[in-house]
């Protein structure tokens, strides 16, 4: 359940390059398992500005809200709308069609992405 393409951070986000100096985040199946069944999202805003390990949003779960944080710094440019109506697509497809955010990189370049942590080092924090 650990994608072998993507990046992760210790707070439990994913990263896939899109291209052109733009990553989609989402927040891993671990993390949404320890969630349990997710009730509702809140967002960023497009064009907003973020900060690499800053809070961007929320996603509340019947157990307990938990924050999201960036895992790199840019700007947003794209929220994932279907979450609005459809917050359990996080639980049902955490790497699919429940990502949360795509994020244009502040330099434009990937080394921002290759110091997270990769799939093995990822699943040893997760102990999956």
């Amino acid at each position: 359940m650990i994608p072998e393409d993507l990046r992760y951070t210790e707070a439990h986000e994913w990263v896939r390059e899109q291209g052109g100096g733009v990553v989609r985040v989402g927040i891993t199946h671990h993390a949404q398992d320890q969630l349990g069944d997710v009730v509702f999202v809140q967002l960023p805003n497009v064009g907003d500005t973020v900060a690499a390990g800053a809070a961007i949003g929320e996603v509340e779960s019947t157990k307990s809200v938990s924050d999201i944080y960036a895992p790199v710094g840019g700007t947003v440019a794209a929220v994932n709308e279907a979450l609005q109506d459809n917050p359990e697509l996080i639980n049902s497809g955490p790497y699919e069609a429940g990502w949360l955010v795509e994020i244009t990189l502040a330099d434009g370049s990937d080394e921002a992405v290759s110091g997270l942590l990769d799939a093995a080092a990822y699943q040893e924090l997760t102990g999956a």
